[in-house]
């Protein structure tokens, strides 16, 4: 790597002005992060039906007694071996978070819109325990923009992360957040896509903090292997 080697003054004054560029974006993610809680929210009228390793739930049950969820939307495809990576990356962290955030009124549940049986040979090769279940059958992935027909593929009209045409892939990733009122109504409060789930990626924090980065040379995310491939 190239260095520029200064004295420990320099870097000091150097490491210093940085600080007031890194307090000033804290206070303004602060801001955001405020604006973003206080978004409204949109009544779930679909009755969704999942399926999980008990059989047929609701989005309801997802909850958990909790009165806040957290869907990540794993991508994979009907008729496809493929496992995308990036997920796999963001989904070795949840187990660690999940025994934290529940305690704070925050359930969480992966869904892809595969068959159980396939679910299930990934969460064991990857020794996940994060509830997971199947959206086969349903809208929910359609609805919620992370699944598209190739009927739509084909006319352009797969629109991903509020904007995006999607070209080729059936099935994408995001976040999608509910909250659930004492009477058992479920509302939409928020989803994120694409970019807006690195966030929930600590490895690539710790990575940011290094003269290196995310060591992208190959381009985004290029060195990332589901973690039994490493």
């Amino acid at each position: 790597m190239n260095h520029t080697v200064v004295s420990r003054e320099q870097w000091l004054a150097a490491r210093t002005a940085l600080l007031a560029r890194e307090r000033a974006l804290t206070r303004e993610l602060d801001a955001l992060r405020a604006e973003r809680r206080q978004l409204p929210v949109v009544k779930v009228e679909k009755p969704y039906v999942f399926t999980g390793p008990e059989g047929e739930c609701s989005l309801g049950d997802l909850f958990r007694g909790r009165s806040q969820l957290a869907i990540y939307h794993f991508m994979l495809t009907p008729g496809s071996d493929h496992i995308c990576p990036g997920c796999s990356f963001l989904s070795d962290h949840i187990d660690a978070a999940r025994q934290h955030f529940e305690h704070a009124d925050l359930s969480f549940a992966a869904v892809s819109r595969v068959p159980m049986q396939r679910i299930e040979q990934v969460r064991q090769r990857m020794g996940w325990t994060f509830p997971w279940v199947s959206s086969q059958g349903s809208d929910f992935n359609f609805d919620f923009g992370v699944s598209f027909t190739p009927e739509d593929i084909a006319d352009g009209r797969a629109i991903y992360n509020y904007g995006t045409v999607i070209r080729k892939s059936q099935d994408m990733f995001g976040v999608s957040i509910f909250v659930k009122d004492d009477d058992g109504t479920v509302f939409h409060s928020y989803s994120t896509y694409h970019r807006g789930v690195e966030l929930l990626i600590g490895a690539l924090n710790w990575l940011d903090l290094v003269p290196k980065g995310r060591n992208e040379s190959a381009g985004a995310m290029s060195w990332v292997r589901r973690h039994d491939e490493y």
